[in-house]
């Protein structure tokens, strides 16, 4: 493992990045938010690229309202009303979209982690949160994991609360398979496994209905473009103002099993990225609003310039009884891991 200076705090603590590689993929990680900076993978040709949007220095990542590479805690995705019931008890997080909370504070990403354990192949980075702060109860601890594999990279979480409280987490990154500063992925393809997904009420709050993605733009049962049903003018998708969707994984079972949610592919570059997870959900996010001015080389990352695959319980879980709560805590942990696996087509 590699360690180099990344930037200073504003207080001038040291912010470090740590870089895991073998000999098909290099992952660069920070102590700043636990944040994932750069993932290099190789191409049909065996050309490597940067296939994560971000920034070339930590002092950039604080100010980052796009959530590039963030690993998002306690709750990530949006609330309603920013507020939960925990066993009688109504709690509120902050309001910042509207009436609605948006993960959690996104203080989690602008703070410096421990590292709790490290070794050639993986680094375990902790934060802790005292009772009430986040508005949520329970002195919490949060540890992700980060694994260099073979093929890809495994995100594991680990989180511990001495209260039942609200834990939904998850990674933010953007891809773009042909490469950080290759604009559009409009060209680029998506195969869901997930026949459902949860469809939207005003402020993008999931509505509680589970619906088939049969005959709608939300249909990636078979392999399409990005850009095939972009423009697409069904309530949904202008709603949203493209894809920000969370799909139902199909199979899922609580059981902890690992479940394919997802594979995208750059035809061009021939790379192949394929998503497994134990959770039941996976929010597809096509960079709707995105207008990055100061990317890596200070590449300009506008709209559709990557897409997010954010696995997670689903969106706002705590007010709709059909949905599985992320309540954890007491002597329940939450244990959860999501994998990005990484392939090569002619």
């Amino acid at each position: 493992m590699k360690k180099e200076r990344f930037g200073y705090m504003p207080d001038g603590t040291e912010i470090s990045l740590y870089t895991l590689e073998n000999d098909r993929i290099s992952l660069s990680v920070s102590d700043l938010g636990a944040l994932l900076v750069r993932l290099c993978v190789p191409d049909k040709n065996g050309r490597k690229a940067d296939i994560v949007l971000g920034f070339d220095s930590g002092e950039e990542y604080l100010d980052n309202p796009n959530c590039l590479g963030a690993i998002v805690v306690p709750v990530a995705n949006r609330t309603r009303n920013a507020s939960v019931v925990i066993d009688g008890t109504e709690y509120h997080m902050t309001v910042n979209e509207g009436s609605n909370n948006l993960h959690s504070d996104k203080k989690s990403f602008v703070t410096m982690w421990d590292i709790a354990a490290q070794g050639e192949d993986f680094i375990t980075f902790a934060q802790e949160r005292a009772d009430m702060s986040d508005g949520l109860p329970g002195d919490r601890r949060f540890e992700v994991t980060y694994t260099l594999l073979a093929d890809g990279v495994r995100v594991a979480y680990h989180v511990t609360s001495t209260r039942p409280t609200y834990i939904n987490p998850t990674n933010h990154s953007y891809f773009n398979l042909a490469g950080e500063a290759s604009g559009s992925i409009l060209d680029q393809t998506l195969r869901m496994y997930a026949a459902e997904y949860t469809p939207l009420a005003e402020g993008q709050i999931p509505s509680g209905q589970i619906i088939p993605v049969k005959g709608t733009a939300f249909d990636f049962l078979a392999p399409k473009t990005f850009g095939l049903e972009m423009e697409s003018t069904e309530p949904q998708m202008v709603l949203a103002g493209g894809y920000d969707h969370n799909f139902v994984i199909e199979g899922y079972s609580g059981d902890g099993s690992m479940l394919t949610a997802a594979c995208a592919a750059d035809p061009a570059s021939g790379r192949v990225m394929t998503v497994m997870t134990d959770m039941p959900g996976v929010q597809l996010y096509t960079a709707n609003f995105t207008d990055v001015k100061n990317g890596k080389n200070g590449v300009h990352y506008g709209k559709r310039s990557g897409f997010c695959l954010e696995t997670q319980f689903f969106p706002d879980n705590v007010h709709h009884d059909n949905f599985r709560k992320a309540i954890f805590g007491g002597d329940t942990d939450l244990r959860t891991a999501t994998e990005f696996r990484f392939s090569a087509a002619e």
